[in-house]
């Protein structure tokens, strides 16, 4: 319900905007950095010895590309966009058995559809800007789907909020926004039969640079 209002507002906000508005439509691409961190994980057998071991790196980044269309009226702005996301996330997977301790660096990629609408004021050159983004789970794959009892719960709808500034020259914008989220990604993962939960609301450091038509 709350996507779906979301979408009707941005719809209404967009058709008004284009009937008075100056209009431009773009392709934009660039990447994030954020913060994805959890508690670590120890899997035991059942004399209660530590087998495996299981953590997140705190820095993980991602790329991202799609459409962004700007409406302005005046020093005054709405900016719809679609983008798809790639995050990539590093596991350290920690080895006990066999009288030694091996680590091994596995990855997970996640995919997402991004949503965000930025309200903004127009100063020269420069932009001020902030608005709600939705997030649509579209799926992930992982080196850890090779470990039995692996499995990623994401939600499928996350919702947050983004805010920066940009700066336009000639056709191209560039955007440096901060997003933050107002509910975690989802619960988590579980590996050996064992829940591993997310931050509940991770932020990210997003960079992009768009050119309009």
């Amino acid at each position: 319900q709350a996507m779906k209002n979301l979408l009707i507002l941005a719809i209404a906000l967009l058709s008004f905007q284009f009937a008075n508005a100056q209009v431009k439509i773009g392709l934009k691409a660039g990447m994030s950095t954020s913060n994805i961190s959890t508690d670590q994980l120890a899997i035991r057998n059942i004399d209660n010895v530590k087998e495996l071991g299981l953590s997140i790196e705190e820095a993980s980044y991602g790329f991202h590309f799609g459409i962004v269309t700007q409406a302005r009226i005046r020093k005054f702005f709405i900016q719809p966009e679609a983008v798809l996301n790639t995050t990539q996330v590093n596991y350290v997977l920690e080895d006990f058995t066999e009288g030694g301790l091996g680590k091994r660096l596995v990855r997970d990629n996640y995919h997402h559809l991004d949503i965000p609408v930025m309200l903004g004021l127009k100063l020269g050159p420069l932009r001020m800007m902030a608005g709600p983004v939705a997030h649509m789970h579209l799926g992930s794959n992982s080196e850890l789907d090779d470990n039995s009892g692996f499995d990623l719960n994401f939600d499928k709808w996350t919702y947050g909020y983004q805010t920066g500034i940009g700066l336009d020259v000639w056709k191209i914008m560039l955007d440096v926004r901060y997003e933050g989220n107002f509910n975690k990604l989802g619960d988590g993962i579980t590996f050996m039969d064992r829940d591993f939960s997310f931050d509940e609301s991770p932020g990210k450091l997003v960079a992009s640079l768009s050119y309009t038509f």
